[in-house]
């Protein structure tokens, strides 16, 4: 399953007196558009353009499911006894080759990919065997990733573009078969600790264990629950952020951040995800086992970093690198800026993309992300308008504008969009998922129901497939129909994912519209326990003690759900969800 290729790339000489012959051929250069925190690369699959995230901590590149069954890959079984392991399970796998694969420009013959497991932003993933063929360098604040060989080189520093300026190095373990990852030591609170650099994890994650060898756990002061995170494989990892009183890579030091902590399954301590790349410029050196890195300004862990030398003293940062020549440099600026939390100087960015190029939809969607993140809903919406009149069947921009257009409670025009969309998407696109939920929101049960049987059909490993089991049932629930079928999939839901709330939520108004009063007052009660503001819980609880003849505790229940959310007895009214 091996990729050889070489492209012309650009050579350049690393002045040394001690090693006047080390030269570093750039053998590619692969502009990367910053999607939120995710790294994307624009190639094409047997003459399709698509998307796929750069993903250092994958050992090798994938197409999702999804995405394999819209281009119409055929699918081979991958070796017997063969899985891929994320950081939430395991995945069974199969093996699509791409007749011509085509990156930088260049078209690659018969390039396999694995496919299977969680559909990820994109079509998939660039993994190492192409990111860790050479060197790699890693300049998400510029908007690029480059594939480097150096020749003469020895053990020679090789942060090239850090003339005059310090740089941080660190080890990092030989690679092989069975270690394909960037691995190397950090210091966490003063406790060293081996992490994965992994551009394919939006946010950095420590392990339960490593956190508290660190002196953290998740009862200690501060720690706050987060949620749950997906990877690869079919479960969820819950996770918490975290204070730690200081992260430390070499010269480095970045004091009082937050970071995610979870029980991770995986070979070493932490994952360091893109929220830490996206503020440095990394060189990777294969050849020689080690990384080079510079802080380039903005945010780290979400937090703003304040770089000083070994003195104290403040670090100068570069100066801006010259302006974009075309749109897409422009876009990729931009796009790096939302990633930074800049809108203002993302909307900058984009505008100028789409001066240069005003027929191209991608950078009108682009502004109109970064207007509606400060709260600028009418320029987003024409941004939105704009864009649909030049690609009306672009899937996700009809979404976008779904979406804004809920916010703003223009029903019937969402709905419109909604319409547009299911009709627009490939029976196994990944927005069916989406497009179940939002249609659920509307009331259109039937509409939302047929979303999830597509999606649920095309994704049988996927972390999300409790959740759309759940949402279909949501959405018999609200209309009343089909009520064996809601409970066997909120039934399933449950028993995936028994902690989630929102499950047990569901199976309780299933319950309540079969007249199972005490199912249901059970599930309530147990969401109602540990999220005393969960509004249709409190709801439901009120018509099963209005039924019951307790007034005051209705009352109350009542008097609670609309203080949560003040329409949702107009909407259950609506449906027939009455005492």
């Amino acid at each position: 399953m091996g990729v050889r290729w070489m492209l012309a790339g650009v050579l350049f000489t690393i002045a040394s007196p001690a090693l006047a012959d080390c030269t570093v051929s750039r053998i590619a250069e692969l502009p990367v558009t910053m999607q939120a925190l995710r790294p994307m690369v624009d190639v094409k699959i047997n003459g399709s353009p698509v998307r796929l995230m750069a993903d250092s901590g994958a050992f090798y590149s994938g197409i999702t499911p999804g995405s394999a069954a819209t281009l119409g890959l055929r699918l081979e079984p991958g070796p017997p006894g063969m899985y891929v392991k994320g950081i939430n399970g395991t995945a069974s796998i199969s093996v699509a080759t791409v007749k011509t694969f085509t990156l930088a420009g260049v078209d690659l013959p018969n390039v396999q990919f694995l496919v299977g497991g969680s559909e990820t932003p994109g079509s998939g993933m660039l993994g190492q065997n192409i990111l860790g063929f050479a060197d790699v360098e890693y300049d998400l604040p510029h908007g690029m990733i480059r594939l480097m060989k150096p020749q003469g080189c020895g053990r020679m520093d090789l942060a090239y573009w850090a003339t005059g300026r310090p740089y941080s190095e660190i080890d990092i373990a030989s690679r092989d078969a069975r270690n394909p990852h960037t691995i190397g030591t950090i210091e966490l609170n003063g406790v060293k600790l081996r992490a994965t650099f992994d551009t394919g994890a939006s946010t950095t994650v420590v392990s339960l264990a490593a956190a508290a060898r660190a002196g953290i756990r998740t009862d200690s002061p501060g720690v706050q629950p987060a949620g749950v995170m997906r990877g690869f494989g079919r479960g969820v990892m819950r996770v918490w952020t975290a204070p730690f009183a200081s992260f430390k890579l070499d010269q480095e030091e970045i004091r009082n951040v937050r970071i995610q902590i979870g029980q991770m399954d995986i070979d070493t301590d932490m994952l360091i995800g893109s929220d830490f790349f996206i503020a440095h410029r990394i060189y990777v050196s294969n050849a020689q086992h080690r990384m080079f890195l510079t802080y380039e300004g903005g945010p780290v862990f979400n937090v703003t970093a304040h770089y000083q030398d070994s003195s104290g003293a403040a670090v100068q940062l570069p100066a801006r690198d010259a302006e974009p020549t075309d749109a897409d440099g422009y876009a990729r600026q931009g796009a790096v800026a939302m990633a930074q939390h800049d809108a203002k100087a993302a909307i900058a960015a984009f505008t100028q993309a789409i001066a240069k190029a005003p027929a191209e939809p991608r950078y009108l969607v682009q502004r109109a992300g970064a207007y509606a993140a400060t709260g600028q809903g009418a320029q987003a919406a024409a941004d939105l308008d704009a864009a649909i009149r030049l690609k009306p069947d672009d899937v996700d921009t009809l979404i976008d504008r779904a979406e804004l257009r809920l916010r703003e409670g223009r029903k019937a025009g969402a709905l419109a969009d909604l319409g547009a969309a299911a009709q627009a998407a490939a029976p196994a696109a990944d927005e069916r998922f989406q497009l179940g939920g939002l249609f659920s929101e509307v009331d259109q049960s039937a509409r939302a129901v047929e979303q999830y049987d597509l999606w649920i059909k095309a994704h049988p490993d996927d972390a999300r497939r409790p959740g759309a089991l759940n949402g279909r049932c949501w959405a018999r629930a609200l209309a009343g129909t089909d009520l064996e079928a809601a409970l066997s999939d909120c039934n399933s839901a449950v028993r995936q994912r028994p902690g989630d709330l929102a499950f047990v939520d569901s199976r309780g108004l299933v319950e309540l519209r079969m007249g199972n009063l005490d199912k249901a007052l059970q599930d309530y009660d147990a969401v109602l326990a540990k999220e005393p503001r969960m509004a249709w819980s409190l709801y439901g609880r009120g018509i099963i003690r209005q039924r019951r003849g307790d007034a005051a505790g209705a009352k109350a229940d009542f008097e609670a759900a609309a203080a949560a959310a003040p329409r949702l007895a107009d909407r259950a009214n609506a449906l027939g969800i009455v005492p």
